[in-house]
C-alpha cells in the first residue's frame, strides 16, 4: 500500500546557530524555558537540543525547527524539509515563495 501525507500546516524557523538569528518565534522560547529544548556548548561550537516525543534530537546549523501537529517540536534537515514543505501565508494558503 502506499499512503499521502495529509496537507497540513505546521509552523517553522530555520536555526542559524549563530549570532545572525535575531528572532525565534515564541514558541521556541516557551520550550527553552521549559527546557524541552537547550543549548549547550562545545568549545565555541554551539549545539541545540531538542526532547522530542522519540528522544531528545541535535539540531544542526541550517537545520529547521518544526512545531507539529501536537506542538511537539523537533528538527528537520533543509533538504528532507524543503521535499516535504511548501511555505503558505498566514491564513494558509500558498503564497508561492519557494
Amino acid at each position: 500500500m502506499k499512503y499521502r501525507k495529509k496537507p497540513i500546516v505546521v509552523e517553522a524557523f530555520q536555526w542559524t546557530g549563530g549570532p545572525d538569528q535575531t528572532e525565534d518565534p515564541e514558541w521556541i522560547c516557551e520550550a527553552i524555558r521549559r527546557k524541552r529544548a537547550r543549548f549547550i556548548y562545545i568549545g565555541k561550537q554551539c549545539h541545540f537540543l531538542i526532547v522530542t516525543p522519540e528522544g531528545t534530537m541535535e539540531a544542526s546549523q541550517g537545520d529547521y525547527i518544526i512545531r507539529g501537529v501536537n506542538s511537539e517540536i523537533y528538527p528537520c534537515k533543509p533538504d528532507i524539509f524543503e521535499k516535504t514543505y511548501d511555505r503558505v501565508n498566514e491564513d494558509g494558503d500558498e503564497d508561492g515563495t519557494p
